[in-house]
């Protein structure tokens, strides 16, 4: 397989730092976004090509290892202590072994390294582990807040998956044998999706904890009532004190966001009375404001 250059694909040269790789990252992540190039498959590969030449670049320990052996960086290791056992073993290493491997086979890398795709001694084969894959899927709170099935395309392929409600922003799950397939027999790599839930205009997250503000007019405020208050779950009533204070803060037990992987558990809600000051007063109404003052 070719070399891939994760420095040609973000357009800077090897003595670039970490600042210069997370702006050009940056850059053309916005180009190529999948939300504003929908059916667009080569900007979709461009994209995955992006995010995986950032995950390696941004990280000086394995930043280190992709200029030391390449693409394959990630097995480099495994391939050299594989070398020095075959140059020193008297059988020439005749024992089957797994390597982690590109898909489709070897890179130009390791085939120079090796002398080509055959095993290890005896015309044996390795038997490679396929690649694995990185994948983002964008979800707004509401959506993460509900188990349900997501279509996203990875390498070309559409792959249909369920997504448990409470996921976390920047969560990374696991979907095992999703990845690339194997060589000479050995097993496909898997696909780790981290994803990305979106700031909501109306609830504020904070673990499984949603806050919210409500707007309190001061008649009520002052004399006590009734609020309508949203919830994930729909709207709900909620009484207010007489004399509550701007700021007060009330908790709706078990009104707050689902528990990741715990059916029927959530945590709570809680609503800030932000009170509001009335404009535009009548001469009457700032008349009774002025007989109060003075009472």
């Amino acid at each position: 397989m070719a070399f891939v250059d994760y420095y040609q694909i973000l357009g800077i040269d090897k003595t670039a730092d970490e600042k210069a790789v997370k702006n050009a990252y940056r850059k053309l992540a916005r180009k190529y976004h999948p939300d504003l190039n929908p059916n667009d498959k080569e900007a979709q590969k461009k994209f995955q090509e992006l995010n995986e030449a950032n995950e390696v670049l941004s990280d000086p320990e394995k930043r280190k290892k992709y200029d030391q052996y390449g693409k394959d960086w990630q097995h480099g290791e495994e391939f050299e202590k594989a070398r020095q056992a075959r140059r020193s073993s008297p059988s020439g290493g005749q024992q089957e072994q797994w390597f982690s491997g590109e898909e489709g086979g070897f890179s130009d890398f390791f085939e120079s390294m090796f002398g080509g795709s055959a095993g290890f001694g005896g015309g044996r084969q390795a038997r490679f582990r396929g690649q694995d894959f990185q994948a983002e899927l964008r979800l707004n709170l509401r959506e993460a807040a509900e188990t349900h099935k997501q279509t996203l395309m990875v390498n070309g392929k559409n792959i249909r998956i369920t997504v448990p409600a409470g996921i976390e922003n920047g969560q990374t799950i696991k979907i095992a044998g999703h990845g690339g397939p194997g060589a000479n027999g050995g097993p496909a790599g898997d696909l780790f999706i981290t994803f990305q839930v979106e700031p909501d205009e109306h609830f504020r997250r904070s673990g499984n904890d949603l806050h919210v503000k409500a707007e309190v007019d001061l008649y009520t405020a002052v004399l006590g009532g009734e609020l309508v208050v949203e919830t994930l779950s729909g709207k709900v009533k909620l009484p207010v004190k007489p004399e509550t204070q701007n700021g007060t803060v009330v908790r709706l037990k078990g009104k707050g966001f689902p528990v990741y992987k715990q059916e029927g558990s959530f945590g709570d809600l809680y609503v800030t009375f932000d009170v509001k000051i009335p404009v535009n007063l009548t001469a009457r109404q700032k008349e009774l404001f002025t007989e109060l003052s003075k009472s």
